[in-house]
């Protein structure tokens, strides 16, 4: 969301011991990278970095498990000039999501809970709004609970202060008092509260903390020796130190929160590319869970008119396609790091790509399936070049919104009412520090429009906005009415 130009020196560490993917998807086995495809992933990772200036960044590839490729890049720690190696340890973010399904798939399979249960029968305390909520709707994020982790909430005067420190129980008894935004199963929305819950969930189920179940038998099983749950006073070797990116333009170091909210199960662990690949190769297999679980997982949620959700979300999975071939992926982001896991089931191919810079500044996901595509091509994705614009009046629309957000007017009136309430004076000063080089006098060139499945006819259009060298990409939203229900700005970039 925040465009930085400066350059970042980005050092290369040494490449971990390993073999390739054969290009054939229907055999496993795994043959040596060949020197132009490393050259190819060395030149895009480190232009990616110093495109976003992320300090540093690991990539593992791996073929059924197998490790194609482990390699670290940058800065571990800036301040130390401590360089990234495949066993630096990042943070999660919402990866950790999909060890918290799986162990509650554990539990299901043991007939220790059922993915029918009312939350009413680990909740008696909850609201009578909660009883129809059930195991699955948390899975899915179809519960109808609110986001815990919104900026008014977590904020100074907010119930869920990211500095304060809470019981299981205070923080059960907050997320009670938060508002049902729809009936279960009735609609699909991201919510880290449903993970926080299952968590505690599994704490209540099993008699041990989720992060020790997942410890006992998801990571130990595995061989995963360094993933752990997030300390910051504990000593735990080979710690990256994440950052993030101020509307200065300067590194900082991350922001500091309590332990409380380092230790929830929406996504709080330490891992590193070589753990992720003994992960991946155990959802090869069925050391850890029944076929059966393990397809429920990665199979779109259905919502109560039985269509499938509109996130493609499983059970912390997102499922979807790369030019046509399958895609089981997801994404993360904690205190300065960002994480993105894109696995090809059909192609014996995952890709993991692991940083320690903010996710208003940094792209995993996207730098993943370019990797994917170098590794192997058809899942290249397309390059975002100039296309026709059918409909000059969106260009004409987001012209005026940045001559607005470029003097520092008010714009919130054409903006949505969603929209209008994240447009604070931090946020519209930061977008105007971020046009300061670009607008007025830039041009706007129209690369990919959109209009997603089941938005209620909203438009998303891409533009590359430019001026002289500089350069970003502006996606803009308009909802049916006409009011502009999303506007972001982010690093200039070469493929979608």
């Amino acid at each position: 969301m925040h465009l930085a130009r400066n350059l970042l020196l980005i050092a290369v560490t040494l490449v971990f011991p390993v073999a390739s993917l054969a290009q054939n998807k229907a055999s496993a086995s795994a043959v040596p990278l060949d020197a132009q495809r490393l050259q190819s992933i060395d030149s895009y990772v480190t232009g990616e970095m110093a495109r976003y200036r992320i300090p540093g960044l690991a990539v593992g590839i791996y073929s059924r498990g197998t490790v194609l490729l482990a390699k670290g890049y940058g800065q571990a720690n800036v301040e130390l000039d401590v360089p990234v190696k495949p066993e630096t340890l990042f943070q999660s973010g919402s990866i950790g999501k999909q060890f918290v399904s799986a162990a509650i798939m554990m539990l299901v399979e043991e007939g220790k809970l059922s993915l029918d249960d009312s939350l009413a029968k680990y909740f008696p305390d909850a609201p009578e709004t909660w009883k129809p909520i059930l195991i699955k709707n948390l899975l899915s994020h179809t519960s109808g609970l609110s986001e815990y982790e919104s900026r008014d909430r977590t904020g100074s005067t907010g119930p869920f202060y990211l500095r304060l420190d809470f019981t299981e129980d205070e923080l059960v008894t907050k997320i009670e008092a938060l508002p049902i935004e729809w009936a279960p199963g009735e609609k699909w929305a991201y919510r880290n509260t449903n993970y926080v819950l299952l968590g505690v969930i599994i704490h209540k189920v099993t008699g041990k903390p989720y992060a020790d179940f997942l410890n006992e038998r998801i990571f130990k099983p595995s061989g995963m020796t360094a993933t752990r749950l997030i300390s910051d006073r504990a000593i735990v070797s080979n710690r990256a130190a994440g950052y993030e990116i101020g509307a200065d333009g300067q590194l900082n170091n991350q922001a500091w929160v309590s332990p409380t909210f380092n230790s929830t199960a929406d996504g709080a662990l330490y891992f590193n590319v070589l753990d992720l690949a003994k992960w991946d190769r155990a959802l090869y297999g069925t050391q850890l869970l029944k076929q059966s679980s393990l397809d429920l997982i990665w199979t779109v949620y259905r919502l109560n008119d039985d269509k499938p959700n509109p996130g493609g979300y499983g059970f912390g999975w997102e499922i979807g396609q790369q030019n046509n071939r399958k895609r089981i992926e997801h994404d993360g982001a904690w205190q300065g790091f960002t994480s993105d896991i894109s696995r090809y089931p059909d192609d014996n191919l995952t890709v993991v790509v692991l940083t320690n810079l903010d996710s208003g500044h940094s792209n995993p996901r996207l730098i993943a399936h370019v990797i994917a595509g170098i590794v192997d091509p058809p899942l290249l994705p397309a390059k975002l070049i100039a296309i026709p614009d059918t409909d000059p009046e969106i260009a004409t629309t987001l012209a005026k919104v940045l001559d607005k957000v470029a003097t520092g007017e008010d714009m919130r009136s054409q903006a949505s009412t969603t929209f209008a309430a994240m447009i604070t004076p931090a946020a519209a000063k930061q977008a105007q520090q971020i046009l300061a080089k670009l607008w007025p006098g830039g041009t706007l060139t129209l690369v990919k429009r959109i209009s997603p499945p089941n938005a209620a006819g909203q438009i998303t259009s891409i533009f590359r906005l430019s001026k002289s060298d500089e350069a970003i990409m502006v996606i803009f939203s308009l909802a049916p009415d006409g009011k502009v229900s999303a506007i972001r700005f982010l690093p200039d970039r070469e493929y979608e």
